[in-house]
């Protein structure tokens, strides 16, 4: 069986957009890094641009292709539902709602960079989208992720991953995230319904 892509413009150029900027910021540098990442002394000193822009720096190049690696799946996987402004927004409050966790929830995480935590975010969201959509897949991936959040809330993160990034992975992100997509996707699908329940009046 062969599996299109969502390869049109409409379907592809919000990912395309957050990973050209990602990459244009890992080719500035350590300048960056220093200037954008999530850091809790420096968000005290009301450096609120952290709770967004530190999610899309990196700690190195494997880093980063892990994260673009993730997101051409999510895009392969939910690319039907990402119209640009829309998959933008949901970036923007998923990685804004992580960082906010973080800073309430997890005092011991002081530094953090990375798509992860916002990726699970948009991978709750589109398989939520999908179940949404009468689509049986959605219920498989939102199950294995929940097992996957699971595991590293009880067992830790990855040796290994943590070795190839230089940096410790940070499980409480992935919660947050996923936590986040769950809540806009609900919040999303609430204000539908509403709109649809005041136009359905107007019209009787």
């Amino acid at each position: 069986m062969i599996v299109a892509l969502p390869v049109k413009p409409q379907f592809s150029l919000g990912p395309l957009i957050l990973a050209v900027v990602c990459i244009a910021l890992y080719l500035v540098g350590e300048p960056a890094t220093d200037l954008l990442a999530y850091d809790r002394y420096a968000l005290e000193s009301m450096e609120t641009w952290r709770l967004i822009s530190g999610n899309l720096v990196h700690t190195n190049g494997y880093h980063l292709l892990l994260n673009l690696v993730g997101l051409l799946l999510l895009w392969a996987l939910h690319g039907e539902h990402y119209r640009p402004i829309t998959f933008l927004k949901i970036f923007v409050w998923c990685s804004l709602g992580t960082s906010l966790s973080i800073y309430l929830f997890s005092p011991q995480l002081i530094w953090y960079v990375g798509l992860s935590g916002a990726l699970h975010g948009i991978f709750v969201w589109g398989a939520c989208m999908d179940i949404l959509n009468k689509m049986r897949s959605g219920w498989l991936l939102l199950g294995g992720l929940v097992v996957k959040i699971v595991l590293e809330q009880t067992q830790g993160s990855s040796a290994e991953v943590a070795s190839l990034i230089d940096a410790s992975v940070a499980i409480d992100a992935h919660l947050y995230g996923a936590i986040c997509g769950a809540l806009l996707f609900l919040l999303m699908w609430l204000f539908t319904l509403a709109a649809d329940f005041f136009s359905a009046r107007r019209k009787a």
